[in-house]
C-alpha cells in the first residue's frame, strides 16, 4: 500500500507502514533523494521566518538543514545528537518519545554550540512532525542553551500536527488505518 503525495509540486508515493495494529503512517525518508531534499528547502526557505541559525535532530532532518543553510548563504546550522561524542563538551541533554522510536531517546547538545545559540533567533526544522515530541525536547535544548525559537518548520505535518498554528510546513500526511484508508 502506497500513499501518494504532492509536497509542494514534488510527486512521491509514501509506503504505508505499521506503527501498531490500528495505527499505520506513511514513511517519509528524505535520504537518498536529492531532487526533493533541494526542492524542499527552497520551498520552506521562502515561507522561513527570519533567523540567525538553523537546528534539527539527528538523523533525518541533517539533509534538509544542510541544504537549507547551503541555499541560504548561511553557514552554520546546528544538530542535537542521538548520543554524545567524545569531541562533545558541556553537553545538554534532554528526553524525547518518537512515534517512528520504540522506546526513550536523548538528544544531545554540544556546550560549544550551545554557546554560539545564546542570545540568537533559532529555527527548529525536522522533516516530518507527528506528536511534537521531538520538536518539544529541540525547544527545551535551546531555550536550556539561551536561544529564542523563532520558528518551528517541517516539510509533512502529520496527524494532530496539522492543526498546529505553530509550525510552518509544506504538506499535510495523513495518518492511515491498516487497509489503507485515511483515519478521520
Amino acid at each position: 500500500m502506497y500513499y501518494n503525495i504532492d509536497i509542494a509540486g514534488m510527486k512521491r508515493d509514501l509506503p504505508l507502514c505499521p506503527v501498531n495494529e490500528n495505527l499505520y503512517i506513511g514513511a517519509f525518508v528524505i535520504f537518498g533523494d536529492v531532487e526533493l531534499t533541494v526542492h524542499c528547502a527552497k520551498k520552506l526557505l521562502e515561507i522561513a521566518p527570519e533567523y540567525d541559525y538553523l537546528i534539527t535532530a539527528e538523523s533525518k532532518g541533517i539533509p534538509l538543514v544542510y541544504e537549507m543553510a547551503r541555499q541560504s548563504g548561511k553557514n552554520k546550522y546546528f544538530l542535537a545528537r542521538k548520543g554524545p561524542k567524545l569531541y562533545m563538551r558541556d553537553i545538554f541533554d534532554v528526553k524525547v518519545n518518537s512515534i517512528t522510536t520504540a522506546k526513550e531517546q536523548h538528544l544531545y547538545l554540544d556546550g560549544n554550540d550551545a554557546e554560539l545559540m545564546k542570545g540568537k533567533r533559532i529555527l527548529i526544522v525536522d522533516d516530518v512532525i507527528s506528536t511534537g515530541e521531538s520538536l518539544a525536547a529541540l525547544e527545551k535544548l535551546v531555550v536550556a542553551a539561551g536561544g529564542i525559537v523563532c520558528g518551528r518548520m517541517a516539510i509533512l505535518a502529520e496527524g494532530d500536527a496539522q492543526e498546529r498554528g505553530d509550525i510552518r510546513y509544506l504538506q499535510k500526511l495523513p495518518v492511515f488505518n491498516p487497509d489503507g484508508t485515511v483515519k478521520e
